[in-house]
């Protein structure tokens, strides 16, 4: 059964990378997509960049939709895992998957160059998440207490403790789909 998927995100990259580590780097999802390079791993829709490297501002940027089969779940995963020793800071990657039932599963999977900065980018992304959803009821001060508690639960959970766990992937949520592509 094939599916409709969207990456989507900029990761921003160590001075000196160049594009044979970053095709390296993505050999499984390029692989699984049939594809020898990044120039040839084109979006279906004409107007995204697919996997692009910019080596004069170090950036991968990636806005590609492809359909995919069950299997592409895990070669993203260590794709984007393989890009870590290359980039500069965190970063997230939105994956889209648009289910024939008209569910969006929305994933993403930070990279980073260590699990520190990675778990960072988690907190940072977990309270600006939270701290909007909470702003359409509740005030500074309650929205506060929240982030507390949220802070709270990261540092028990930040690499190296005894609670922590894999930072690099969220789990998957789904939605009602009311959007086909993040354009």
């Amino acid at each position: 059964m094939r599916i409709e998927v969207h990456v989507h995100g900029n990761i921003p990259l160590r001075a000196g990378v160049t594009s044979a580590q970053i095709e390296t780097a993505l050999k499984p999802w390029l692989e699984y997509i049939d594809e020898d390079s990044l120039a040839d791993a084109r979006s279906v829709y004409e107007d995204e960049p697919g996997i692009a490297f910019d080596a004069r501002e170090r950036l991968l940027e990636i806005c590609w939709t492809g359909d995919v089969g069950r299997a592409f779940r895990e070669a993203i995963e260590v794709a984007l895992q393989a890009l870590n020793p290359y980039t500069e800071r965190a970063a997230e990657i939105e994956v889209t998957y648009y289910h024939d039932d008209g569910q969006d599963e929305l994933g993403i999977v930070f990279v980073g160059p260590t699990p520190e900065a990675i778990h960072e980018a988690q907190r940072q992304a977990m309270i600006e998440d939270v701290s909007h959803i909470l702003a359409r009821q509740f005030g500074d001060s309650e929205i506060g207490e929240v982030v507390a508690q949220l802070n709270e639960l990261f540092q028990r959970t930040a690499p190296g403790s005894s609670a922590g766990r894999s930072p690099q992937a969220s789990t998957p949520t789904l939605a009602p789909s009311n959007r086909r592509r993040l354009h």
